[in-house]
């Protein structure tokens, strides 16, 4: 089939500034004239020298306006010298899937379609993420020449003609102005569930959910939660591992997620953790709306933080047959992860990296083989086998963990704590506040950093008072490239080792999201089993009122607390 390309003239949007991990905002945002047709053109510009000719993936979760923004970033690839593209059946593929193919087939990059554990649906969110080369999120660099790009933007190319059906497997081939384009229509799940027999031992991981050698079988509740991995799911737990029906729940994807906020926490997850609690499950885990992030439980919904996972993970590498084939080069955790990580490195003699928050962090460290395991504490957890974070792989890494070790969760983390001490940890989440006081609530913090009178200032709540040892604006100098980003949140290091950090997310779609995030290690063992918020509350109140963050958001409470 001959096809035309043609350019059409455009004007700049504001506010097309690519955040932690892509554009997202409003579906109603979106849909304007242009304004998706802008975004995507500025990735493919941004491409430059290695956009003609080239292959490129596409997929996405499956919310509301995935479809029509695959079949628009299909006619611009032609017309802009694209050479192919691999698209995920019906525009689905999860965000650890992309990066696995874009690794996989070599290809220059991807496009993802996603807002992640934001909400969908026609009044909700939408998201456009564009992944490089090595199968991670674009760094700096790239996003602030996309948002260059979005500022002068007058014009876009496309093929308006181009007719492309994503709902079946196999290849669609076009002549556009002379050029051959080629669509191929790949299984959404085939490449990532091939990938992952190859990093852990599915026969040991099924042995554990039926039980063998004289132990009992692990009943787990899975959740999708109506996301982008319920296919993945299906296959690998249902046809793979053999696990009965009964074990999985909201594994069909929904274009708003059932209605449902598909984050995957202690708030929004609840139907995962009364299902727990009730005794049935010896393991529950959740995902988000992208499958890249994951929440574990264990019997009676016990509750694994993200930085304890991580840590976990770290610390038992040796169930798992990828690290014992590849060794653990080293570890990592964004700046306001919990430490426990630190610890595990500290043991292993491995080097541990501190990096802002945002996955493409750890993409260079990974490149250059310096990072084999690292985790966020916003339920991002993940490995060197991508170079994105990963939900369906910590939950496999979990298993297998608790198949060799003949163990539970609850007793894999008491047993972690009794060897290294515990990190108590937690995070509150002010969402959608008005934005100018949160802007002046942090400028106001930041000031706190250039004040040599905080330094050694005693800050007490109730009989619990703590030293003040260093506050900051963190700053990551990265050691592979030497590029540097500031201002990623304030920190207050006291002197026993605990913390306070406060930082403006940048994963919402409007408005502003205050996440503040407490830590406090404890090396006596009889508060190990003790609850967090008691443990941390003090710190808390604390930080409350040094920030006037309940003043500044005039929030009493938080949003959501994990």
């Amino acid at each position: 089939m001959t096809l035309t390309g043609v350019t059409k003239a455009t004007k700049p949007y504001e506010g097309q500034k690519p955040g932690t991990s892509g554009l997202r905002k409003a579906v109603k945002v979106f849909q304007q004239e242009n304004y998706t047709e802008n975004f995507v053109q500025c990735i493919l510009s941004a491409m430059e020298g290695a956009l003609h000719g080239c292959t490129l993936v596409v997929g996405g979760d499956g919310r509301f306006f995935g479809k029509e923004a695959v079949a628009i970033i299909i006619k611009m690839c032609a017309a802009n010298g694209v050479r192919k593209l691999l698209v995920g059946q019906n525009g689905i593929l999860s965000t650890p899937c992309v990066s696995c193919i874009i690794r996989k087939y070599k290809t220059a990059g991807g496009i993802v379609l996603t807002a992640s554990h934001n909400p969908g649906g026609p009044n909700a969110d939408f998201g456009i993420k564009f992944n490089i080369s090595n199968g991670g999120p674009a760094p700096d660099g790239v996003t602030n020449k996309i948002y260059g790009l979005s500022q002068s933007i007058s014009e876009y190319k496309i093929c308006p003609d181009l007719q492309c059906d994503i709902s079946k497997i196999g290849t669609q081939e076009y002549v556009v102005d002379g050029n051959p384009f080629t669509v191929e229509i790949v299984d959404s799940v085939k490449d990532y569930v091939e990938y992952m027999k190859e990093i852990f031992d599915f026969g040991a991981i099924k042995d554990l959910l039926h039980g063998a050698g004289g132990q009992p079988p692990l009943k787990v509740l899975i959740n999708s939660m109506h996301g982008v991995t319920g296919p993945y799911v299906r296959r690998i737990f249902l046809e793979e591992l053999g696990a009965s029906e009964d074990c999985v729940v909201n594994i069909v994807p929904l274009e708003d997620f059932g209605g449902h906020h598909p984050d995957p926490n202690l708030t929004y997850a609840a139907d995962l953790v009364n299902a727990l609690k009730a005794g049935d499950y010896g393991f529950g885990a959740a995902f988000d709306g992208d499958g890249d992030r994951n929440m574990i439980l264990g019997h009676k919904a016990f509750f694994v933080t993200p930085s304890d996972s991580v840590a976990v993970i770290a610390d038992n590498t040796d169930c798992i047959p990828y690290f014992k084939k590849n060794g653990v080069k080293g570890l990592a955790r964004s700046m306001p992860t919990g430490c426990s990580i630190d610890r595990v490195a500290a043991k292993k003699n491995v080097e541990v990296f501190e990096v802002p928050t945002g996955w493409k962090y750890f993409g260079n460290l990974m490149d250059a083989g310096r990072l084999s395991i690292c985790g966020e504490e916003s339920f991002g957890t993940g490995s060197d086998h991508i170079r994105e974070k990963d939900g369906i792989w910590a939950v496999l890494a979990w298993l297998s963990i608790l198949g060799v070790k003949k163990t539970t969760v609850e007793k894999a983390l008491h047993n972690h704590w009794q060897t290294y001490g515990r990190n108590f940890f937690t995070r509150y989440d002010y969402e959608n506040c008005e934005a100018d006081p949160c802007n002046a609530m942090m400028a106001e913090l930041d000031a706190l950093s250039n004040d040599p009178s905080m330094i050694g200032k005693e800050l007490s709540h109730g009989s619990k008072t703590y030293k003040v040892a260093k506050v900051d604006n963190f700053e990551y100098k990265d050691p592979i490239d030497g590029a540097v980003a500031k201002k990623q949140g304030v920190r207050i290091l006291m002197s026993d080792g605990s913390r306070v950090v406060f930082r403006l997310s940048g994963t919402g779609s409007s408005g502003a999201t205050v996440r503040l995030y407490i830590e406090s290690y404890e090396s006596d063992p009889s508060t190990y089993a003790k609850d967090a918020q008691e443990m941390l509350k003090p710190l808390v109140e604390i930080a409350l009122q040094l920030s006037k963050l309940r003043e500044r958001t005039g929030r009493q409470e938080p949003t959501v607390i994990t």
